[in-house]
């Protein structure tokens, strides 16, 4: 896999807009790495508008993110999966879910030529349950009419860390597969039937492009930077679409999103909607400890969901509509500091 600014996620990110780091404001930040290649962009940007605060944000998956936000030791989380009411439930002061981003997950593959399959729901799960073994099931085949599938061994990849990702991906499976609602559910973390396990986005992207006949389900951010080749996917209203801006856009302008912002679009109705795809959200305190941090978060927050949406196109990610911004800045409002 090659290197790029998408694979140092271990080493977290830090971004300082001043040589005099003691004249700034560090924020500290954890968790998903759905939203890294946003951040990113983000940080620097608003570095240009307050050279007075500096971000420091660990991209370790969305489980990591909420568990540090509870053990409070960091002053945001960022999530693709809301957090359930019993985790709410622990938290020592109320949280509030600010959706900034909403994407798509790719399906990735790894097959000689990399032909431009069609997939559906049936098929994707058999192929996570461990039932569908080889490229060339007639399952497979069914879709693909005229394509030479190969008789490659599936192996499937998917996440081996608490992740929004594997939580979104579950969701759209619970919604579409009885079997796998019955057997596997959704969360952050599930218990895999069959595959291998790689750490963060970045590491189901390097399992699939390493191994011939992998697949795996990666945010579109990361499929794109490394020039896989990923599915088309059969939505609800019968028509297989591409993971795009266009189709994530799609979906997304069908969410209901309640009071609590927690929403989920996978399986999205709509003539062109993409079925796997979902938000990812900021996770703060309403009342935090430190007044001066909270002041210069929020400040950033309502950037990031009004200008900073402007940078989301160009990214992958479909910027989120006007009157949920409009929303979130009355819900920022009523943090306390």
């Amino acid at each position: 896999m090659k290197k790029t600014i998408l694979s140092l996620l271990g080493v977290g990110l830090l971004f300082a807009t001043q040589t005099s780091a003691n004249a700034q404001t560090l924020i500290n930040g954890a968790g998903s790495t759905f939203d890294y290649p946003a951040f990113t962009k983000w940080f620097e940007a608003y570095g240009k508008i307050d050279s007075n605060v500096r971000f420091n944000y660990q991209s370790i998956g969305s489980g990591g993110g909420q568990k540090q936000l509870l053990n409070q030791t960091v002053e945001f989380g960022a999530s693709d999966a809301p957090m359930t009411d019993e985790a709410l439930s622990k938290s020592p002061g109320k949280i509030l879910h600010i959706p900034v981003v909403a994407g798509g997950e790719a399906v990735a593959y790894n097959l000689p030529g990399n032909p431009k399959l069609k997939l559906d729901a049936d098929a994707l799960a058999n192929m996570y349950l461990g039932n569908i073994t080889k490229w060339n099931d007639p399952k497979i085949a069914a879709l693909n009419p005229g394509i030479d599938l190969p008789n490659l061994p599936v192996v499937v990849v998917h996440r081996s860390d608490g992740s929004g990702t594997t939580f979104i991906f579950c969701d759209y499976l619970c919604r579409v597969s009885p079997v796998w609602a019955d057997t596997i559910g959704k969360g952050t973390s599930v218990k895999w039937p069959a595959g291998l396990g790689g750490k963060g986005n970045e590491g189901v992207a390097g399992q699939v492009e390493q191994l011939p006949g992998a697949i795996g389900y990666v945010e579109l951010a990361y499929a794109v930077e490394n020039k896989m080749t990923y599915a088309e996917m059969k939505n609800a209203a019968g028509n297989f679409v591409s993971c795009t801006l266009e189709t994530v856009s799609a979906a997304l302008a069908t969410a209901k999103v309640p009071d609590d912002f927690r929403f989920s679009m996978v399986n999205a109705p709509g003539d062109n909607s993409y079925p796997i795809a979902g938000a990812s959200w900021v996770l703060v305190y309403q009342h935090p400890k430190n007044h001066d941090h909270a002041r210069k978060l929020v400040a950033f927050l309502k950037w990031a969901v009004t200008d900073g949406q402007k940078l989301s196109p160009q990214l992958g990610y479909a910027p989120l509509p006007d009157n949920v911004v409009q929303r979130e800045l009355k819900l920022l409002d009523t943090i306390k500091y």
